[in-house]
């Protein structure tokens, strides 16, 4: 027979999956001695058949039966009795804590006649009286489903025994029955309540939110009462074994006197910090000290604790390994080192690149409160202060007069570049993580808030309008969190970010840096993915080196084309001739070339991958609307010539049309030019004493053929170079696996590449067939509410479909070419959860924006401890 009830002394902490954590936990606190109220718990499995098949396991009602007369017989006390009668809270508890997301019912057993014996044992009516009306709320709320107002509206009697009559007709006129006497039907129907909560909508929701499996199920934890609600000498409290906030040691928590753990949860009265425990209970202090200390010793963690005092008599109700702030986490890891009760190989499990990226940037203070005007997606972390601009023209004119500036768009496009480096955050009613505006701030290190579709943004009327139907003009300040997602109306205090002070500068200035510092210095030394960084200018690359990045995984040409020399690119887009065409190339090598030299001098001796250009060529052309609007109102023969090059150029999906590999093959002396550039930047930097290690990649290749071609011109044009020069430049050549044909040829590529570098980004793109930025602003919330995504695709990689075509270019490309080497240069490449995908699929290196860099180089040691953990518990 299946067992599904277990007393709490037949189970302990490792066993949460079956026991759920709440269970899992009040076993071990039993196991270590600790002065728990005995019970039993309810497993998951349970649950999931509840779930599956609407009804409860047909050997559940004799094994709770079982455990219940075990309960009686150790208490001397009988459920629902008429003398003393024993009491019982029912809890749920899953997996994983779901703060406040379903179901406590307490004070089962209490009726019409044990409530007359709770009250003579007690020696108090009143306390008696409102436990029943307790539970009567709980009962109603949870097992029958009734509205929380209607128990409001009919509680405004001080006298609890009226107030139980009333709540019994509020159930009466609610369901048409009685509320139950028999206290066994009480405690399965509160069971199987426990149950149904699993699916509420506020559980279904949480869950979604903090990626927690639907199939876990709940336990459901069945536990003697005791009470702190029966007078002076007794209370209820919350202790954390440090301090969740900073991490220090010390005593915190709160205690609350005469009251029970719900009072405290609903804020009813102001507790007292738990230091005056000592004053208003000595002997019960001492004991929660000394139990504290055994649970931080045996949990080797931050532990939360939480307590009741029934009479002087202290009682532990639950623990867990507590949540703490991302501070918190690295100061507590590090500290236990220290205090040698775990390794350097736990703390750096302990911690994530998640928390340390939310450390690196400015931040709103901690003490202020206030209601945000909206809500979006939080898509680059920080805190940022400025005045609405509505255009990038906008944006850089009042940057120049030294305002601070938050540039406002529905949604961004390569245009807005020049107001997104001058803005101080950027903020916009359309896109989500991997949107324009997130990829590009993320990869400035600027704050960013995406997808705030409850704002209205009118550029032409220069307007942006709240939720509430405030209007807010041009220059109106707003703070953004982009930690949060939230903006707020007016300017906000900021405080600045040691963690970042101490990456741009190297200085420690306390135990907080220092933990940080030594924490990421032993994800260096395990970690075997090299982490690299996607920059585009000199400043970059020396950011991202003073991160920690080992060379530059993703250089990319185009944006070295933008601003003043678009001219450039439009003369060479509308020269007539090779004359002309080779005119605006050669205007455009030197350009080239002194971009290129100042970023292998920052990453001298370090790898630097420059990718040739990418993008179709319109790009770089005015928009097709606006010309069209200026030829018809003021003509000229330039615009005319433009208005022409953009129809010949237009295309109805420029993505999967004329660009990458193919401009290089189409456009004569495109590739040359670039070429010539990067090794005419090398031939400088090696004249210069330097050690400059270019890497050439070729985009969007969809064949060998393609990279063949390409390379034969790059290898004429390198010869050139060495020759002219004097110096030998050998710069690999690589592609870009981007395209789902690409990675399922991947051993006929790798026979003309010296390398692979992932693009997810694209290669997600055409393996769902999903355009990135539309599918954002429109179904992907949908998808996201409705299960069809855990999470976005483009935030963390689809291992199932990308992550295959991934594994399969991984050992194709190998099996044909056992020295290529294999990095990740898209978004996915900072991804936590993507880092240790390429950790396991035996990739080289990941590549990520230079602010990503620190929190990749720590998720890429964590990977590798994973990897190490998880060959130990297959070999045993």
């Amino acid at each position: 027979m299946a067992g599904y009830v277990y007393e709490f002394s037949q189970g302990g902490r490792d066993m949460a999956d079956l026991l759920g954590g709440k269970g899992a936990n009040l076993a071990e606190m039993t196991r270590l001695g600790l002065p728990v109220p005995p019970g039993f718990t309810v497993t998951t499995d349970a649950c999931r058949e509840y779930l599956a098949t609407g009804e409860e396991p047909g050997e559940l009602a004799g094994q709770v039966a079982h455990a219940l007369v075990e309960l009686e017989r150790r208490t001397g006390r009988e459920l629902g009795g008429r003398d003393n009668p024993l009491l019982l809270s029912v809890r749920s508890g899953s997996k994983f804590s779901m703060p406040g997301m379903m179901e406590t019912i307490l004070d089962i057993g209490l009726g019409d006649a044990s409530v007359l014996g709770l009250a003579k044992a007690t020696g108090s009516e009143r306390f008696a009286w409102d436990s029943y009306r307790r539970l009567l709320q709980m009962y109603g709320r949870t097992v029958l489903g009734i509205a929380p107002g209607l128990f409001d509206r009919r509680g405004s009697t001080d006298d609890p025994a009226r107030l139980v009559e009333d709540y019994k007709q509020v159930i009466r006129d609610a369901t048409g029955e009685e509320f139950p006497q028999d206290p066994g039907a009480q405690l399965y129907r509160s069971i199987r309540a426990v149950f149904r909560s699993w699916n509420s909508e506020r559980a279904r929701l949480y869950r979604r939110r903090e990626h927690i499996p639907d199939d876990l199920g709940t336990a459901v934890n069945i536990q003697v009462m005791v009470f702190g609600n029966l007078g002076p000498d007794s209370g209820t409290g919350v202790a954390f074994t440090r301090d969740p906030a900073t991490g220090a040691r010390g005593v915190y928590g709160d205690y609350l006197q005469d009251a029970q753990g719900e009072d405290v949860v609903a804020g009813i009265r102001n507790a007292v910090p738990l230091a005056e425990l000592e004053r208003l209970d000595p002997p019960s202090y001492r004991q929660l000290i000394d139990h504290m200390g055994t649970l931080e010793h045996h949990y080797r963690d931050l532990c939360d604790i939480e307590f009741t005092i029934e009479r002087g008599t202290l009682w532990m109700l639950q623990t867990r390994v507590g949540k703490r702030t991302a501070e918190a986490a690295f100061r507590i890891a590090e500290a236990l080192v220290d205090e040698e009760l775990i390794g350097e190989d736990e703390a750096l499990a302990r911690v994530s690149g998640a928390q340390l990226a939310r450390l690196m940037f400015p931040r709103f203070e901690a003490h202020v409160d206030t209601k945000p005007l909206v809500h979006g997606v939080p898509a680059s972390p920080g805190a940022a202060v400025g005045a609405i601009a509505f255009d990038s023209a906008e944006a850089v004119r009042r940057a120049a007069t030294g305002e601070k500036v938050i540039l406002v768009r529905r949604e961004t496009t390569p245009d807005d570049l020049p107001g997104m480096v001058a803005a101080e955050a950027v903020l916009t009613s359309r896109g989500g993580k991997t949107s324009h505006a997130a990829v590009v701030a993320r990869g400035m290190g600027k704050v960013c808030v995406c997808g705030a579709e409850e704002l209205t943004v009118d550029v032409e009327a220069r307007t942006l309008t709240a939720p509430d139907r405030t209007v807010l003009a041009e220059g109106t300040v707003l703070s953004v969190d982009g930690t949060a997602g939230t903006v707020h109306l007016g300017a906000l205090p900021l405080t600045d970010s040691p963690v970042g002070r101490f990456l741009d500068t190297g200085e420690r200035d306390g135990a907080f840096t220092d933990a940080v510092a030594r924490t990421l210095e032993h994800a260096d030394s395990v970690g075997r993915l090299g982490v690299r960084a996607n920059a585009d200018t000199p400043e970059d690359a020396t950011r991202a080196r003073r991160y920690g990045a080992e060379g530059i995984g993703l250089c990319r040409t185009e944006h070295m084309f933008l601003g003043e020399r678009r001219g450039l690119i439009e003369a060479m887009i509308l020269a007539e001739d090779e004359t002309g065409r080779r005119t605006a190339l050669d205007a455009l090598l030197p350009l080239q070339r002194a971009d290129f030299a100042g970023i292998l001098a920052a990453m001298d001796g370090l790898p630097v991958t420059i990718r040739l250009i990418d993008p179709p060529l319109h790009e770089f052309l005015p928009d097709r609307t606006e010309l069209a609007v200026r030829v018809a109102t003021h003509p000229t023969a330039h615009d005319r010539r433009l208005l022409a090059a953009v129809e010949r150029m237009h295309e109805s999906n420029p993505m999967l049309g004329l660009r990458g590999v193919r401009l290089g093959l189409v456009v004569p002396g495109l590739v040359e030019m670039q070429v010539r550039a990067i090794a005419e930047a090398v031939v400088e930097r090696l004249r210069d004493g330097g050690d400059p290690r270019a890497e050439i990649m070729v985009p969007l290749v969809g064949t060998v053929e393609e990279l063949r071609l390409v390379r034969a011109a790059a290898e004429r044009v390198l010869a050139e170079v060495s020759k002219a020069s004097g110096f030998t430049v050998d710069c690999p050549i690589g592609t870009m696996i981007e395209l789902p044909r690409a990675a399922l040829t991947a051993g006929r590529i790798a026979e003309a590449a010296d390398f692979f570098s992932f693009g997810t980004n694209d290669l997600t793109q055409t393996a769902w067939g999903l355009s990135r930025d539309d599918v954002e602003a429109s179904f992907f919330p949908a998808y996201l509410a409705q299960g069809v995504f855990a999470t976005s695709p483009f935030e963390t990689l689809d291992r199932d479909g990308v992550g295959r075509l991934v594994r399969i270019a991984v050992e194709e490309g190998r099996a044909t070419n056992p020295t290529l080497k294999i990095g990740v240069c898209g978004e996915h490449g900072g991804d936590p959860d993507s880092i240790h995908f390429f950790h396991d699929t035996g990739l080289d290196y990941v590549s990520c924006s230079p602010f990503r860099v620190p929190a990749a180089r720590l998720e890429a040691g964590r990977a590798a401890l994973a990897n190490r953990a998880d060959g130990a518990s297959a070999a045993t």
